[in-house]
């Protein structure tokens, strides 16, 4: 298999509530949304493998270490070999 090319064998839209991330510390709230986000995506995609995009990490970190953003919708897709990487969600993708 190619670099460039990936086979996707799965894609999925979720919308993710980061509202766990607002009963810790102000300044623990990113960081813990991240994690939140790994652990849904590793739960609801079954797989270990989980890459954040670096333009989603762009989204989450936009406002700082004290205010992620509530919810995000984020596309998914999981390849042959069970890497699955989180991409922000937009209409035209």
């Amino acid at each position: 298999m190619s670099k460039g090319k990936e086979e996707i064998v799965l894609e999925r839209i979720y919308t993710i509530p980061l509202r766990i991330a607002y009963i810790v510390p102000r300044n623990k709230r990113t960081p813990r949304a991240v994690r939140f986000i790994r652990s849904f995506l590793a739960k609801h995609m079954k797989s270990d493998k989980i890459i954040i995009t670096p333009e989603l990490n762009e989204i989450l970190w936009a406002r700082g270490i004290q205010k992620p953003p509530r919810k995000i919708r984020v596309r998914v897709t999981k390849d042959s070999e069970g890497i699955v990487k989180a991409y922000p969600f937009t209409e035209n993708n």
